[in-house]
């Protein structure tokens, strides 16, 4: 090998046959490990380049790493196969089947067969793409889990209502001859499970099997490549048990853990230098993680000398995070840096927007990696605005309809005949019940009363007086949602107003933020920009500096983890969010959120050791 290699990256290059586990921390260069593999296989033990798969788990990766290994290899072996698992199992599929791409269901089809059913069923939903979204999301963990649906119990909505809407998309399926992504997986380990020679005939053709972020797999595609591997099991799995963040998705750091077990004779191969960070970083990084019971142990070492420690501080209010932050980004791009250097890691895919708005304000640019929810769009936000609207005099029918009930009033659409609002109307068509007319009179008063206050005292008495933060709780208790999340959105909304004295200034204000984060959304990744992305979105990326903000207990980890090992996926996240910085890393806290005191993350207390900062927290 002409090539510079680690110990740990050569013993990987120049494993041949037999299963092998490489343990690849973060910036060790596995990309480079996979690719210089599949090169040797070919040129020193003269494997017929057609009988390697490499599989990654993005379209992107499998492309980027195609691209590295035939620039390697002057494209001199073009029949090595690298593909997605969906992309390898619907080929599988294909040459079984006769499937084409006619065959996949389209996401619009797919939505909108969800809304027409949804239409017929009884079911109080706020949000229904939101709702769709989580449905998907359960009926693809069924599947993939192969669970018994007459034995499920639902998440997203009554566990009846969900039975018959996975049957009914089921149906839909099979009528019309058509798959969808999970269906690809299903139906591949059903064929080679059952159809031996169909099954020997892709052992022979795909004899070296090599995977990347193996922490990522599924019990399903780990199945169906065991089966592929048999019987020679020339397995190569890389990845990072200390960077599964995807347990939602059905990812299992319990696949890499209990794979010497499955393969007793397994080699397992540590690569253990990260080239990507300072020293500082990486051990700090370590601390973190090493907290996890559930892991291999691991020495990671850096490669890059020591530069400036992890820099932590915590601030009294959002608004002195915030103003940190633009000081240290601004003060950055003056002195010659690129905005691009810089990225903005969330736990939440809402936190996003409010650092947008505050860039904005600002005049910073800023690239989005995912695409952040516009928080003014959210059915509470609008529901607020309805309110407002009331109050500021609208008569429409349309509107009162959608607060009417919120909170339960009991009072009937019926009693609004016209388009134009009618007190009077309302009030005759109740007049044999006075305790009726007695809530629709404190309606009336109510939204009277909002007319001369401003956003942020409408909204105050919205949620407290007229009972709307009640409403939420309720909803969140007959849904089955966390009622944090919500109650936090709607304190998210009522932070925004604040400083704004009339409706319509607000307003104005929204109107720019909209128009400017779908421009932004337009030209994702077109100019040089602070990046904003969440932390699963981060992984695989890497930034000169880093700052993760709002490192506080209910955020990360976040509030829905209870258990040990969601606690322990928190910690992951957290730990591959602090690896994608290269030369400094920021982690903030806040004393107060919402004028609710928090609690600076357990996981800043893991690496900080320093005392000053330990009195801050207090």
């Amino acid at each position: 090998m002409k090539e510079n290699f680690n110990e740990g990256q050569l013993h990987a290059i120049e494993h041949f046959k037999g299963p092998a586990l490489v343990l690849a921390g973060p910036g060790s260069g596995k990309t480079r490990v996979i690719t210089y593999r599949t090169r040797y296989l070919i040129e020193h033990h003269k494997v017929n380049p057609s009988n390697i798969l490499v599989i990654t788990f993005t379209k992107a990766a499998a492309m980027e790493m195609k691209q590295r290994f035939t620039a390697m290899t002057d494209r001199k072996y073009v029949t090595v196969s690298f593909g997605t698992f969906h992309a390898v199992f619907f080929g599988i599929l294909r040459h079984a089947y006769g499937y084409s791409a006619d065959n996949i269901i389209k996401e619009e089809q797919r939505n909108r067969f969800f809304k027409e059913e949804i239409s017929h069923m009884d079911l109080e939903i706020e949000d229904e793409a939101e709702f769709i979204q989580n449905i998907m999301g359960e009926i693809s963990r069924v599947k993939n889990e192969r669970k018994n649906i007459l034995e499920y119990e639902a998440l997203s909505c009554n566990t009846k209502s969900f039975r018959k809407l996975f049957q009914k998309y089921d149906n839909l399926l099979r009528r019309q001859n058509l798959i969808d992504f999970d269906d690809m997986l299903i139906f591949t380990y059903e064929l080679l499970s059952q159809r031996g020679d169909i099954l020997r005939a892709w052992q022979n053709k795909f004899q070296f099997i090599l995977i990347d972020e193996t922490q990522d797999m599924n019990q399903l595609q780990y199945d169906i490549v065991k089966l592929l591997a048999a019987p020679e099991n020339n397995l190569f799995m890389v990845g990072d048990d200390d960077q599964s963040i995807y347990r939602f998705r059905g990812a299992k750091p319990e696949i890499m853990l209990g794979f010497e077990k499955d393969y007793p004779g397994a080699k397992r191969i540590l690569l253990d230098t990260n080239y990507r960070s300072r020293k500082q970083i990486v051990e700090s990084a370590i601390k973190v993680i090493e907290h996890n019971d559930n892991r291999f142990e691991k020495k990671i070492r850096a490669f890059r000398a020591e530069g400036q420690p992890v820099i932590t501080a915590v601030f009294d209010h959002q608004k002195e995070e915030y103003a940190c932050m633009i000081e240290k980004i601004l003060y950055y791009h003056k002195q010659g840096g690129k905005y691009s250097d810089i990225a903005i890691l969330c736990r939440t895919n809402r936190q996003p927007g409010a650092f947008a708005e505050k860039l904005m304000e600002y005049n910073i640019p800023f690239q989005m990696k995912d695409a952040i929810p516009n928080l003014y769009d959210h059915w509470i936000a609008q529901n607020v605005m309805t309110y407002l609207k009331l109050g500021k005099g609208s008569n429409k029918r349309s509107d009162l309809l959608q607060v009417l009930n919120k909170p339960l009033r009991y009072i009937s659409r019926e009693c609004l005949e016209d388009e134009i609002i009618s007190w009077d109307v309302m009030l005759q068509y109740y007049e044999e019940k006075p305790w009726m007319c007695d809530r629709i009179e404190t309606l009336q008063h109510d939204l009277k009363m909002l007319k001369n206050m401003n956003p942020y005292g409408a909204i105050h008495y919205i949620r407290h007086v007229i009972g709307y933060e009640q409403y939420l709780r309720d909803y969140a208790l007959d849904h089955k949602l966390k009622v944090e999340e919500l109650l936090e959105v709607l304190e998210e909304i009522q932070e925004s107003a604040k400083g704004y004295e009339t409706l319509e200034a607000w307003q104005k204000h929204i109107e720019e933020y909209g128009q400017n984060l779908e421009k932004q959304q337009r030209d994702r990744e077109k100019q040089d920009g602070v990046i904003l992305c969440t932390m699963h979105s981060s992984k695989g990326l890497e930034f000169p500096i880093v700052f993760i903000p709002e490192a506080n207990e209910g955020i990360t980890p976040y509030q829905k983890a209870v258990m040990k090992e969601e606690i322990e996926e928190e910690r992951r996240l957290f730990y591959v969010a602090m690896t994608r910085a290269k030369e400094l890393l920021y982690v903030f806290s806040i004393k107060e959120r919402f004028h609710k005191s928090m609690d600076v993350s357990r996981f800043v207390d893991e690496f900080c050791e320093s005392d000053e900062f330990a009195g801050k927290r207090k």
